[in-house]
């Protein structure tokens, strides 16, 4: 189980997408919308559909 690094849920392996930086460094998302909020700069503490606003 890989976990997300935008909200913190466990997802099967084999599914998401794994993105790597220049510097090596990799970041591993469960959905588009993940995905997308990371790119945006959004806090996931602030959001309530995250695991990691609790």
């Amino acid at each position: 189980m890989v976990k997300c690094s935008f909200c913190s849920n466990e997802t099967a392996v084999g599914r998401g997408i794994r993105i790597f930086k220049r510097d090596g460094s990799s970041n591993f998302f469960c959905s588009k919308k993940c995905e997308r909020n990371f790119d945006l700069n959004r806090k996931p503490s602030k959001l309530k559909w995250t695991n990691k606003s609790k």
